[in-house]
Formats: structure tokens, C-alpha cells, sequence
């Protein structure tokens, strides 16, 4: 029997990222060894870490860690895409959009959370403890740490923010809390979903439900000009960009140090 095909949470995203004229593929940097490459097809095959999935929802079990993210697929792909070609009026009903957005926000967490959880696994797999022993003990610590943010974002207001002047880019972890990372401190949250499209949540001040999910197109890069640095700085996997350029211009920060270096003095 053939083995089920695990897909990355960003591969929804990554599509937008695709390269279709001509050679069709995606442009990428693998930490790793610091060289560009290039994958062919829309799969993201590059896209292939392990994923350690704890749920963020209030009353999870043992079940639900287990299941991975409960996305609406086709309501989250009708929503990127519009995103990508700047329509909104493509993106599906109000309640289906902004299902979508949450479920944007689901993933993103998902890939935000993957750093503590692998130092998790890898601390408790040093402990006498059975495997499942040591799954739940990760279940537990990454709640502890993320549960309260994703009820607090639950309730921020999102925005598409499309036709940006400048490409973005995507890591393995494309969410930032612009709320600490940036200085001074911002007060949204963000997460590309194409290369010309970010989603911005921003607090709304409600108590139960978010609002519907606005769509405003940018002129200038503004507050989100230090996006793409936020984006390399995160990077420990691999990097997408729409050209090489971009790629090229951080290459150097991945590039391994050389053990050898030429003795130029005995020439």
C-alpha cells in the first residue's frame, strides 16, 4: 500500500509562491548549506520537516493533538488565492473568509510553535519516560506557552493587506508577533499568504467574536518594511522568494563557514 503523502501546514501558502511560467517550481534557499535551489512542480517537497502538532483549542484531547489542524480546505484555498490575485470578491461568503483567516492563523502558529516544541522533545527524550509519556509532557508545555495567545488573537480584527510594492518572502516560520519583535513594538501580528499579500490581525477590543476580515491595498511598504529581515532572522530551514535577487542578497548569512581556508600567505 502506498504510504499517505504528509503535507507541510505552509503548503497552502507556498503555492503562491510557485514560479509558472515556463519551468514551473518555487525558488528557494536551503539553510542549511546556504545554496539556492529549485524545486520542481507545486508540491514543496523542500517543505519537509517533522511536524510536532499540539492543538490550541480550550477543551483538546488526546485525539485532537493526534488529527493535526481541522482546516477547511477548500474555504483556506479560495481565500489565499483571492488574496494572491487582490480579489476579494473571489474569496468565498463573510463567515467562509473569516473561518479561513483563523485558519491561516492556526497554521501559522503551528509553524511558530515547531522551535520549542523540537527542544521539548529532545529534553524529555533524555528523561526516563515512555514515548507517549514524553509526547504529553511536550502537549503540555506548548500550551502552556501558546494556549492564552491564540484565545487573545481569536478576537483580533484581520486584514488582507494586497498589491504590495515589493515581493515578500517565506520561511518555515512566517509568523510574526510584531508586538515583540519589533522596536518599538507594534501592535498587530502578521503572515504572508502569497508574495504580495499579508494578513494583519490587530486588536480589536471585542469580547467574543472577531469582526469580518477587511481587504485594503498598500501603496508602500510602511510599518511592514522590516517584514522580509523578520523573515530571514527567523529562518532556520529554508527561505522562498519570487526571484533569486532575494534570495542572493541574504545568501551569505546561510552559507556555511569553511573549515579550510586557502593559505594565501605561503604563495
Amino acid at each position: 500500500m502506498a504510504e499517505t503523502e504528509t503535507l507541510h501546514p505552509l503548503r497552502p501558502f507556498l503555492k503562491n509562491w510557485v514560479w509558472e511560467h515556463g519551468h514551473i517550481g518555487t525558488r528557494y534557499l536551503d539553510c542549511a548549506d546556504g545554496e539556492i535551489k529549485f524545486d520542481d512542480g507545486k508540491k514543496a517537497r523542500f517543505a519537509a520537516e517533522q511536524i510536532f502538532y499540539v492543538s490550541l483549542s480550550k477543551d483538546a484531547d488526546a485525539d485532537t493533538h493526534a488529527a493535526g489542524p481541522a482546516i477547511h480546505e477548500g474555504a483556506l484555498a479560495r481565500f489565499v488565492r483571492a488574496a494572491h490575485l487582490g480579489k476579494p470578491e473571489e474569496a468565498g461568503a463573510v463567515a467562509d473568509v473569516q473561518r479561513a483567516a483563523q485558519d491561516c492563523l492556526e497554521l501559522g502558529l503551528v509553524c511558530a510553535y515547531q522551535p520549542d516544541a523540537q527542544r521539548a522533545l529532545a529534553r524529555y527524550s533524555l528523561e526516563p519516560l515512555f514515548e507517549d509519556e514524553i509526547r504529553a509532557a511536550v502537549i503540555k508545555d506548548i500550551r502552556s506557552a501558546y494556549l492564552g495567545l491564540r484565545e487573545q488573537l481569536a478576537l483580533y480584527d484581520f486584514t488582507v493587506f494586497h498589491g504590495w510594492p515589493a515581493p515578500l518572502l517565506i520561511s518555515e516560520a512566517p509568523f510574526i508577533d510584531w508586538r515583540v519583535r519589533a522596536r518599538p513594538a507594534q501592535p498587530f501580528v502578521s503572515l504572508p499568504l502569497g508574495p504580495y499579500c499579508l494578513l494583519v490581525g490587530t486588536p480589536s477590543g471585542k469580547k467574543s467574536r472577531a469582526g469580518p476580515v477587511l481587504w485594503k491595498t498598500v501603496a508602500a511598504m510602511g510599518p511592514f518594511k522590516d517584514h522580509n529581515r523578520y523573515i530571514v532572522e527567523n529562518a532556520r530551514l529554508w527561505l522562498v522568494a519570487t526571484t533569486d535577487d532575494q534570495l542572493v542578497a541574504v545568501q551569505s548569512r546561510f552559507a556555511p563557514v569553511s573549515a579550510d581556508k586557502p593559505d594565501a600567505a605561503k604563495s
